[in-house]
């Protein structure tokens, strides 16, 4: 029997939402069943998320609230990351590994106080592993199946907000967050997103989740705002060179040294789980984290092997034909000696076999000036 949405056991509030917009919701990611595709292209609605703005529902991330006095502790025993470098109001992505060094979950952090935080995390092992680091402190977390995101991304997206809070959301910078209220709903606003363009998170009820759905669309009619697919996410997310964990993590025991992840861990700090194997592995990385150009007119399959001179020597990751950019593009792993841009490279694929060379990332703003402008450098 063919799975449904009734099957998943996490509940979506828009479930009646994406039905009429025309997904069939037969997928789900992490329990619970998401729009992969709408009765749109998903690449005309990429382009109107390149150009305008598109609304994405993300409520498959999973939330976790953390607060006590020893919070702050715990977290930083945790993740690899300093979390005490967070003011209240900011947010970062960290990362938590096991005692081998390999990453298990990418983690984003938001500090709401002095003891409070919550984290968003995909598709990895957090869960499985948080209790232990709890246990005896003074220290809590629970999850929050409730809370939905809803993420308008797009050029437009500050224009079709700003004017439905009394929060001024031009202030808010990348990796920032605030308590405010949104067409009259009490929200947490958070400047970011997954698409390589100005964004902005809404993390609401799942009961006010419909109501802000309509209203954020409404309001975005007049500046062509459409719904957006996890299909569209997916092709967003690649020309933009974000990782999405465990897809560019293929071999299970990748450390942040061999995804380009330095940046994420504070070697430091006193001590946190995985520190000493980290810091034994670095410099004796077995893969480099690049992005490659395939000379193909489609996408290829993510698994396809990579070759150098008829030797193996990589895996494409995520992959993406980009209309945007007129380009088959992919995120790979290659042995650390040919990650040079412009290396040539030779790719085996379901479809054929292809040239290809490794290019700078990301491949759509290679400077992140949609996201991050120059006059908040």
């Amino acid at each position: 029997m063919a799975t449904t949405a009734e099957d998943f056991p996490r509940k979506n509030a828009l479930f009646a939402k994406h039905r009429a917009l025309g997904s069939p919701l037969d997928s789900d990611w992490n329990g619970m069943p998401i729009p992969q595709n709408y009765a749109t292209d998903p690449y005309e609605e990429t382009t109107i998320v390149r150009s305008k703005a598109g609304l994405f529902d993300v409520s498959g991330l999973r939330m976790i609230d953390v607060s006590g006095p020893e919070v702050v502790k715990v977290l930083n025993l945790m993740l690899t990351s300093d979390v005490d470098k967070l003011t209240p109001g900011q947010s970062a992505i960290s990362n938590i590994v096991d005692e081998n060094g390999a990453l298990i979950d990418d983690v984003l952090v938001y500090r709401d106080g002095p003891t409070a935080f919550r984290l968003s995390h995909g598709g990895g092992g957090l869960e499985d592993v948080i209790d232990g680091f709890f246990q005896g402190a003074d220290a809590t977390w629970a999850k929050d199946d409730d809370v939905h995101i809803l993420s308008l991304q797009g050029p437009l997206a500050l224009d079709i907000l700003a004017p439905h809070t009394p929060f001024d959301l031009k202030t808010l910078k990348y990796f920032e967050h605030a308590r405010t209220e949104l067409f009259g709903k009490p929200v947490s606003l958070a400047r970011g997103g997954y698409s390589a363009e100005r964004g902005y998170e809404v993390f609401c009820t799942a009961e006010d989740a419909p109501f802000l759905w309509d209203a954020i669309l409404e309001a975005g009619k007049p500046y062509g705002a459409v719904p957006a697919s996890w299909s569209c996410l997916d092709i967003v997310r690649v020309e933009g060179a974000l990782l999405f964990f465990p897809f560019d993590m293929p071999q299970g025991d990748t450390t942040p040294w061999e995804v380009g992840a330095d940046w994420t861990v504070d070697m430091g700090k006193p001590d946190f789980h995985g520190k000493a194997a980290l810091a034994s592995k670095k410099g004796k990385e077995r893969v480099a984290q690049v992005g490659i150009e395939i000379d193909a007119h489609e996408a290829i399959e993510p698994g396809a092997k990579i070759y150098k001179d008829g030797k193996d020597v990589g895996l494409v990751n995520s992959t993406t034909y980009s209309r945007h950019l007129m380009k088959s593009i992919a995120l790979a792993h290659v042995e650390p000696a040919l990650k040079a841009i412009g290396t040539p490279l030779e790719v085996q694929s379901a479809a054929g076999t292809f040239s290809a060379h490794v290019v700078r990332t990301p491949f759509y703003d290679p400077h992140r000036l949609r996201t991050h402008p120059l006059d908040e450098r």
